[in-house]
């Protein structure tokens, strides 16, 4: 073995030039296919194609609508959303959000279907028309029907009528997630923009799964811009403070730039998408490469102030450090490849591409860093005799006192280990953004004053043709909505049971009473018949 780090040793100093020019050429030209890298907006990105969860969810939306939203959160700075004024703005905001690109659906209070009937006629209508012209007897009829519908209470409507909401149904095509998340969620802004110069009084937020997808993007592309360049500053500063040597921090900056240009490269090559995992590659290879490239620096300017030649130090460097770095290089290697075995894709990516710097990091810091020192001019004061350098006392330090450490160091040590219990797994995706963040900022404030992030659906089964209208069918689906809605977790139940109650009672004078299952199945069916013939575009009920 020794042989042949000799062998190494002498190469690298005798080809100095052509591995000093050759090598960053070679990095440069891996890096090229960073021009293929694109961020991933799309959460399926976080499951396997043949993850059963993700299948299931797929086959839901292909039989219903899609889940994904932008929800504008309305609040009245007078407190109120029952006033002349802002139903008027509701209504206007509602006809706007129809042209966000790649809208499928728009529901708020101003175009929720209200039901009424007069004698055997059933009427159909918008909750809220021409409301600018409203009297107070007219408001207050809109919002004693809003603040007891259960289709709009904790969902467009807060209970005290101070908070609404308009939730536009996103369908995105997927032919560029890339692209059509982020202009859509531009449009929404400047909508929102909008809003506040046209209606002052109205304080408007932004939330909805849509945006959440937005926002692992932007924040990882904002992350990548920040904590690296923070990082390469941070770790120029302590090579300087801690080498005194301009050259060396040069040659390990040059390791880190080429080792992570190459990972990323390959990352490019292979396809695969940047998500708030991977892009968190570029950092933990900076971490790794400054690991191995500082053992080969600090060993060659100790050698140089040992008085050892230039050459022979580079050499005698790379004799001591090969089989170390190379083991500890290899083991990392192993270690980020054995994230394949996760069930998440994201975590296999950044895994691999780990794995990739590092093994950049590796042939730099052994034939990049020794070849550019080589051909370098360096300078360094040698030891001066007498004089300990601070690293040796506290190596002193650790020698004279190895006991006191021992115990003091095992005591903390057992101290946070203790501590090990109070970690929870908890995937509240929305708590993934610091509170400064704006799309964390505002939907926390949905979900205080208005409705939730997350949704659970059922689809559930009647077992027959047209069995949705079946009276035990849907006293059933009324059962499970009440116990859902006698859950603590639970803010809003939106199910087709509430919408046949509303209708039967219609259908009977609009008596409270009859506010029930139809007894019947076939009247439930005309109920339901005449009440989807009545509805507009883009309200119908396929998202029930």
């Amino acid at each position: 073995m020794q042989k042949f780090e000799h062998c190494i040793a002498h190469f690298i100093v005798r080809f100095r030039w052509i591995l000093v020019l050759l090598l960053p050429i070679i990095a440069i030209a891996l890096g090229s296919g960073g021009k293929n890298l694109k961020f991933s907006t799309d959460y399926r990105v976080f499951f396997s194609e043949d993850n059963p969860e993700l299948l299931a969810f797929e086959k839901l939306e292909k039989t219903y609508t899609k889940n994904d939203n932008v929800m504008f959160i309305l609040t009245p700075k007078d407190g109120t959303v029952f006033t002349p004024r802002t139903l008027h703005a509701i209504e206007q905001i509602t006809e706007e959000a129809w042209q966000i690109p790649h809208s499928l659906r728009v529901d708020s209070l101003s175009n929720f279907q209200n039901t009424e009937s007069e004698e055997d006629d059933l009427y159909v209508h918008d909750l809220i028309e021409n409301a600018d012209q409203y009297s107070s007897e007219d408001i207050e009829k809109i919002r004693n029907i809003a603040l007891h519908e259960p289709l709009l209470v904790n969902n467009l409507i807060n209970p005290d009528g101070s908070v609404t909401g308009v939730n536009v149904t996103i369908q995105l095509p997927g032919i560029d997630a890339t692209k059509e998340t982020p202009e859509t969620v531009a449009y929404a802004r400047k909508m929102a923009d909008k809003i506040r110069q046209t209606y002052p009084w109205l304080e408007v937020r932004l939330s909805g799964m849509t945006f959440m997808n937005n926002a692992f993007a932007e924040n990882s592309k904002h992350d990548m811009g920040t904590l690296v360049i923070f990082s390469f500053v941070l770790m120029i500063l302590t090579l300087m403070f801690l080498t005194r040597s301009i050259v060396g921090v040069l040659g390990v900056l040059g390791i880190i730039a080429f080792s992570i240009i190459s990972a990323m490269g390959i990352m490019g090559r292979i396809g695969y998408p940047l998500t708030p995992p991977s892009s968190s590659a570029p950092t933990i290879i900076l971490t790794i490469a400054i690991a191995s490239s500082v053992h080969v620096l600090v060993s060659i300017l100790y050698n140089l102030r040992s008085g050892m030649d230039k050459h022979e130090a580079i050499r005698e460097s790379i004799r001591i450090n090969l089989q170390p770095v190379f083991i500890a290089s290899i083991t990392t290697v192993i270690g980020f490849m054995s994230m394949n075995f996760s069930e998440v894709p994201p975590f296999h990516h950044l895994g691999n591409v780990t794995a990739f710097g590092v093994i950049a990091a590796f042939f730099m810091t052994i034939f990049f860093l020794p070849a550019f020192m080589a051909v370098m001019p360096l300078r360094v004061r040698p030891f001066k005799d007498g004089h300990a350098h601070w690293t040796e006392r506290i190596a002193e330090f650790n020698i004279r006192h190895w006991k006191k450490l021992l115990v003091s160091l095992g005591l903390v040590i057992a101290i946070l280990f203790a501590c090990i219990p109070r970690n929870q797994l908890n995937d509240v995706f929305v708590h993934y953004f610091d509170e400064t963040i704006d799309f964390r900022v505002s939907s926390d404030y949905m979900v205080e004053h208005l409705t939730g992030l997350y949704r659970i659906d059922y689809s559930l089964e009647s077992g027959e043709r047209g069995g949705i209208s079946q009276p035990e069918f849907l006293k059933e689906v009324k059962a499970f909505a009440d116990w859902y809605r006698s859950q603590p977790e639970t803010i809003h139940v939106n199910t087709i049971s509430d919408t046949f109650q509303r209708l039967n009672k219609n259908m009977h004078g609009d008596d409270p009473a009859f506010y029930r299952i139809p007894e019947k199945r076939d009247l439930a069916a005309q109920y339901l018949l005449l009440y989807e013939m009545s509805l507009p575009y883009g309200l119908d009920l396929n998202n029930q």
